[in-house]
């Protein structure tokens, strides 16, 4: 479809505007990713930001040629504002919440009227957050604006024109970061926020010049930014194990069959297996395809109670854009339906991923868990529909990743409940956090008391290099193993063993009295082991260490100090 120039913008130039945006991004997420500064493997800007903008190019695209600029507006910044991945994504969210806010009641607009609409989300974003940097996206956004404002003053001056103008000053101002960032400078490159942002002007330029709507290069990189990265994707595309079954057992007095044999047998059937035994209950959780054979087995050990048996398979094929996915995230294995079903006062959300952190969460009383972190941020819909699913008034969500919390942030609005979001910045903070929860005490009483937990954590991570670097005056080449201390690098190492124990050694202060060790999907219970022994003989006399099978993803160990 050829496009003529605009004088005044209507709905369907915006509609097909940010649909080519959302192509243009799509196209170029990978190198936005590479551009991120940081050599561990959290590169995710552009495929943030082309996540968050395919959510808006979904929505637009069921509306008709006809539709009036506010409605285009309106479904936009909705949609933006669910579909936000990561604080990159959550600007954008803000940018286009102005022009929303800026186009009420607006058939169509002149260039002046979006420029000011467009300055009102530029406003929004820096309020949002709390130390604004400039030489970042925020700065490519105030400068493109500052200019379209001055240009709409131009008597008889076309909206295409003015866009054009402030794309020119855009790029200047992405291409000056590096000369306001020293990080930028030294690593050579430019910021990735503000050339994704740049990507989506140019994208929407391509509609307002008149040239037409970009297409997406790359039609799997497009199926795959508009795939939805809740929780179902917990589920394989190759489910191995269909069914999910969750009981409790009643245990009869006479019964003196040890519920080790159960564990064992569903183990030898299935996976995810928890059994857990207090006084009187086992609780049983087990995803397996003979659910039959499970129900037969734990009638040996008692009477059960709360049966229940989900399709998995079904439930990932109904977990699409538009259907309600019935499993999108993750219950607390210990409670039953009932206890899921009845309000109480106070909830718990937290984004982790690893089954051996899943489970340490679920056992201190978090009810539920949305799957993320590290290079897989969840949506801000994601972390809101874990939340809406929990029956309690008030929920308090742990984020544990910097990158999440704004995401978690604007679900504050979305929601009737009383929403605290925790600034936990790694999953030791997190679950410090909850296990300082207290129901007997007020939510302002637990939202102080669950921060003051957090921030008494240090936290050392270890990963990989991603990319080729320079930190300081250290050069760091790509595969490198990182030791990562309060979110600097304060290691570099050919192997994994070393890097731990020595950033562990940077960790632990005269206070340290506890050190929690998670191994990750990608070391061996032995390699944990030989690093424990090695910790042990450095710190075992003033520290308890604790080693615990975390199961995580892109970090060979989490380990926290207190």
């Amino acid at each position: 479809m050829l496009y003529g120039v605009f004088d005044l913008i209507n709905g369907k130039a915006l509609r097909d505007g940010i649909i080519s945006a959302s192509n243009n991004i799509t196209n170029h997420k990978k190198s936005v990713d590479a551009l991120n500064v940081f050599p561990v493997p959290d590169g995710d800007t552009g495929t943030n930001m082309s996540l968050t903008m395919a959510a808006a190019a979904r929505e637009l695209e069921r509306l008709s040629d006809d539709a009036p600029l506010s409605l285009v507006a309106h479904s936009a910044a909705s949609a933006l504002l669910r579909g936000a991945r990561g604080n990159s994504g959550v600007i954008l969210s803000l940018l286009f919440r102005g022009i929303e806010s800026g186009l009420k009641g607006f058939k169509e607009a002149d260039a002046k009227t979006f420029a000011l609409a467009l300055n009102m989300g530029v406003d929004n974003a820096y309020k949002a957050v709390m130390k604004p940097t400039e030489g970042t996206i925020l700065t490519v956004a105030r400068l493109f604006t500052k200019k379209a404002l001055l240009d709409s003053e131009i008597k008889d001056i076309s909206f295409d024109r003015v866009w054009s103008r402030a794309v020119i000053s855009g790029q200047a101002a992405l291409e000056d970061t590096p000369n306001i960032l020293p990080v930028l400078k030294k690593a050579g490159v430019v910021d990735a926020g503000g050339q994704g942002l740049m990507y989506i002007f140019k994208g929407m330029e391509s509609v307002f010049s008149g040239k037409g709507i970009i297409e997406t290069l790359d039609k799997a990189a497009k199926e795959d930014a508009e795939k939805p990265k809740a929780a179902a994707e917990r589920l394989t595309e190759e489910i191995r194990y269909a069914y999910c079954v969750e009981f409790l057992i009643s245990k009869e007095e006479e019964s003196k069959k040890s519920p080790a044999l159960l564990r064992a047998y569903l183990e030898s059937i299935g996976d995810c297996v928890v059994v857990v035994e207090d006084s009187s209950l086992i609780k049983v959780h087990c995803h397996s395809n003979e659910p039959g054979n499970i129900i037969t087995k734990a009638l040996l050990f008692g009477q059960l109670i709360n049966i229940k048996i989900d399709n998995m398979r079904k439930q990932h094929e109904n977990a699409l854009w538009g259907a309600a996915p019935p499993n999108e995230f993750w219950d607390s294995g210990g409670k039953n339906s009932d206890e899921l079903s009845r309000e109480k006062p106070f909830g718990i959300v937290a984004v982790a991923c690893g089954n051996g952190i899943e489970q340490i969460l679920a056992d201190i009383g978090v009810d539920g868990i949305v799957s993320g972190g590290q290079t897989m941020n969840p949506s801000t819909d994601d972390i809101l529909r874990a939340i809406e699913k929990i029956p309690a008034k008030e929920i308090f969500v742990l984020p544990n990743n910097k990158n999440i919390i704004m995401a978690a942030e604007q679900t504050v609005p979305l929601s009737d409940k009383t929403i605290r979001v925790l600034h936990t910045r790694t999953l030791p903070e997190g679950i410090a956090a909850a296990i300082s929860f207290d129901e007997s005490l007020t939510g302002e009483e637990n939202h102080l008391n669950m921060s003051k937990a957090a921030e008494k954590i240090s936290t050392a991570l270890i990963t990989y290099a991603a990319r080729d670097s320079k930190m300081g005056s250290q050069t760091i080449k790509q595969g490198s193993i990182l030791g990562i201390e309060n979110g600097k690098i304060v290691v570099v190492e050919d192997g994994v063993l070393f890097a731990a124990f020595k950033t562990v050694k940077h960790l632990v202060g005269k206070n340290t009295s506890l050190i929690t060790v998670y191994y990750g999907k990608d070391i061996k219970q032995e390699e944990a082991n030989e690093l424990i022994n090695m910790l042990n003989q450095k710190f075992g006399k003033e520290c308890e260490i604790v080693c615990v099978d975390g199961g995580q993803p892109v970090y060979y160990y989490i380990i926290s100090a207190q």
